[in-house]
């Protein structure tokens, strides 16, 4: 039998202290401490948690020109610096509770105000493990966000486990996703703002396709949660700018076996036995026996020169 550990993870489904890195920070901590106390040894956060999500539903007037200096400033002044005292924090709980987290940031440098990234770190005990900046921020996002380099696209290996991911709509990118499977992903996570319908089907898709457990951390985002000094002023009658769905898939036929969770904060935990990754693969393995990259990534033929002979001779 196969040395292939059980490990159990957990998707957060939470909501950040707006506009306050300091505030979410704690409250990450908090988090990871309790997903931990039920025996999580993976917990996985959403997009963008530290310490806002700039969503459609609220952002898209930044198109414009002026009137966002100030929501600008208080974003980039609540980024997050890596290496920084908000990752040693993290770092810190990971190391407390001996657990690996996944967690969305808006990353700033410091050393150069300016440009945020959408970022997944990858943290554990042993410190910071891996750094992804979303290589196409979506639609709107392209107003906050800059463009990833494509770099740290790579799996992590940690102990038990081979770790994937991508963030948000990035996991609707076919290659992409093909740079993570080439290096054997066994456990995926997407942190996400995504709530639809849509989302939870492609989720269920690359646990297939991936042949990996897949962990989706989606935000919980009420309306109450903006403070009264927000800079920008809301839609009126909007209650809820994102209500969740945090999910976890199995690789065998995609089946959801935790989630979805809607309209609450809260924890879906799952116990992944990984020898199912392996079984996965004995189906449909998309890099392997499936992957055929002798005939799809072979040059195209060159166009056949036209023919000189006399057609009747």
């Amino acid at each position: 039998m196969s040395e292939l550990a059980t490990v159990r993870v957990a998707a957060v489904q939470a909501t950040p202290v707006i506009l306050d890195a300091d505030a979410t920070t704690d409250k990450a901590v908090r988090l990871i401490g309790d997903a931990a106390g039920q025996g999580a040894r993976l917990v996985v956060l959403p997009e963008n948690f530290i310490a806002l999500y700039p969503s459609n539903a609220w952002a898209r007037g930044a198109a414009g020109f002026a009137g966002w200096d100030e929501f600008w400033e208080r974003f980039w002044d609540n980024g997050v610096d890596v290496p920084g005292p908000i990752v040693d924090r993290l770092i810190d709980a990971c190391r407390e509770h001996e657990v690996y987290c996944a967690v969305g940031i808006n990353e700033r440098e410091s050393e150069r105000p300016g440009t945020l990234y959408n970022t997944l770190l990858i943290l554990g005990p042993e410190g910071l493990l891996h750094r992804h900046r979303k290589l196409m921020p979506t639609m709107h996002e392209r107003l906050f966000h800059g463009i990833g380099g494509g770099e740290d696209l790579r799996v992590v290996q940690l102990p038990e486990y081979r770790l994937g991911g991508l963030i948000c709509w990035e996991n609707l990118m076919p290659l992409a996703r093909y740079a993570l499977y080439r290096e054997g992903p066994q456990i995926w996570v997407a942190p996400t703002a995504d709530d639809t319908d849509g989302w939870l089907a492609s989720m269920r898709h690359i646990a297939i396709e991936s042949g990996a457990f897949v962990v989706s951390a989606p935000q919980y985002i009420p309306a109450s949660a903006f403070p009264d000094d927000f800079p920008v002023p809301l839609p009126e009658g909007k209650e809820v700018f994102g209500r969740g769905g945090a999910a976890i898939c199995d690789p065998r036929g995609g089946k959801v076996i935790a989630g979805p969770l809607y309209d609450e904060e809260g924890i879906v935990m799952a116990d992944c036995d990984l020898r199912a990754t392996l079984h996965a693969k004995r189906l449909f393995d998309a890099v392997g026996h499936y992957g055929r990259e002798d005939v799809l990534f072979a040059p195209a033929p060159s166009p056949s020169a036209p023919s000189t002979a006399d057609p009747s001779s």
